[in-house]
């Protein structure tokens, strides 16, 4: 898995408790999800179908750095399943976890459309693809 988002957690994230307002996490893994998504299958129209459950682990507090680690479980006819890690950047201790995040591909009528990928692309791939 990759970690390639992070985050400072900053005094407008923190809860009463002073640690990482959950919602505010959950808003950056929504985004990160649907930002990997829209690389992967090559569309802008997607959107998030469901969650399951998911695990706080740590409870992040002001100054800390975050990262966050999406990689795909399954790639469905219309959908895309991932996998979510949000770790500690310093000590490296895990933050969260979410198991499956499903997003779905959208056709220009806004209902769900086939995307026809199999397999995890990189965009170097494909550029090197395209040129051959």
């Amino acid at each position: 898995m990759n970690f390639r988002m992070r985050k400072w957690v900053k005094p407008e994230d923190l809860n009463p408790n002073g640690t990482l307002f959950g919602g505010r996490l959950l808003e950056w893994i929504d985004e990160e999800a649907a930002l990997y998504t829209i690389v992967q299958l090559e569309n802008r129209k997607i959107v998030t179908k469901f969650m399951s459950e998911i695990n706080f682990i740590q409870a992040p507090v002001q100054g800390d750095i975050i990262e966050m680690g999406i990689d795909v479980v399954k790639f469905g006819r219309t959908s895309l399943t991932l996998r979510c890690v949000v770790r500690n950047k310093m000590n490296q201790e895990e933050v969260l976890r979410i198991e499956n995040i499903t997003m779905v591909n959208l056709g220009d009528d806004g209902k769900p459309a086939p995307h026809g990928k199999t397999k995890k692309e990189f965009v170097s791939e494909r550029l090197r693809n395209s040129q051959l």
